[in-house]
């Protein structure tokens, strides 16, 4: 009786090792959508509830997604995370990131480009009205029982003004379109933008007036801020600058709070050369009561960096943040590099 011979069987697969993806920080965002979009891909997923970079390095030293709010991500901590392949911003800029010391490693780094811009382009018209028509002053008059007290500094005609843009990207663009119809003039400075026929158009169709920094420095009469933080922009609105805008002019920054000097915009607001400024950055987030130069002077509006916030972005930024973690998951590639890697 002959017995066959049957091929040996072949060992059992090893299961798919589940990938870990941990949220850092994400203050009072609501973020189970972006949780469940990862889970729905595979991954394990963590939240830390922290910016301490010790215990980031420490707690999500397997991870191969970190979605990050605030927390700033350096070379020390990607080195302790020998399987990171993506940080995953929530918003547009990534200067608490080191992009440098990511691409290096090989790690992605990603942002939330455009999701907010009428958002963030929006508060910047509201804060310019609210703060050249003396809003917050007329309120708190009319809240103490002074109907008919009027402000020293007298608004001015806005059809009669000009005003400077500096950084003409997605929302500084978006901010001229809708400010066009109100100023009588609107002037902008880009370094990075090229000078081509395309954004010659573009910059047309939105009513700019491409000029130097000088240019809208010196001319503006309310000059609005819409640059990244970099080494060359950090505190570029410091003592000389505000010495050389025209007396009475106006600040509105939404975009980083490190591009102003925070003491010397006080000192020009205080000393009567700048009306006033509307801000929802600040360098300090939050700021110490008591002690940021910025708090306690009525002709500075503050809002708490919630530019970006609506119905809309409160849930497309999660989303966003999430989906470029699962589309490097499915293609190798997220959906919105801040930089690109070979």
């Amino acid at each position: 009786m002959s017995i066959s011979t049957l091929p040996p069987s072949k060992p059992p697969e090893a299961p798919a090792k589940t990938l870990r993806a941990v949220y850092t920080d994400m203050d009072d965002v609501e973020f189970l959508a972006g949780m469940r979009l990862l889970e729905d891909c595979g991954f394990s997923v963590d939240y830390l509830n922290t910016q301490d970079p010790a215990r980031i390095a420490a707690e999500a030293h397997d991870a191969t997604a970190l979605l990050v709010g605030y927390a700033a991500i350096t070379a020390e901590i990607m080195d302790a995370m020998a399987s990171l392949k993506v940080i995953a911003l929530l918003s547009m800029g990534f200067n608490n990131v080191d992009v440098e010391a990511a691409r290096e490693r090989g790690i992605w780094v990603t942002n939330i480009p455009g999701a907010a811009t009428e958002e963030v382009a929006t508060h910047a018209l509201a804060l310019t009205l609210a703060v050249t028509r003396g809003l917050p002053f007329y309120s708190a008059t009319v809240q103490s029982g002074h109907w008919n007290q009027r402000d020293t500094i007298i608004p001015p005609r806005l059809s009669q003004t000009r005003l400077g843009i500096l950084g003409l990207g997605r929302i500084g663009t978006r901010f001229a379109e809708m400010a066009a119809g109100v100023f009588g003039d609107v002037v902008g400075y880009d370094p990075a933008l090229p000078d081509t026929l395309e954004v010659r158009q573009r910059l047309a169709e939105a009513g700019i007036r491409r000029t130097t920094l000088e240019g809208v420095r010196d001319t503006a009469n309310v000059l609005s801020l819409h640059m990244p933080l970099t080494d060359d922009t950090a505190d570029m609105i410091n003592t000389e600058f505000l010495a050389a805008m025209p007396a009475g002019s106006f600040l509105i920054n939404v975009s980083r709070g490190a591009l102003v000097d925070s003491q010397a915009l006080r000192d020009s607001i205080a000393s009567g050369h700048l009306a006033g400024a509307g801000l929802d950055v600040l360098d300090v987030e939050p700021p110490i009561q008591g002690e940021h130069p910025l708090l306690g002077n009525p002709r500075i509006l503050i809002t708490p960096h919630m530019a970006y916030f609506s119905y809309f972005t409160e849930t497309e930024y999660v989303r966003q943040q999430a989906q470029n973690v699962a589309s490097w998951k499915s293609t190798g590639r997220p959906d919105s590099p801040v930089v690109e890697l070979p």
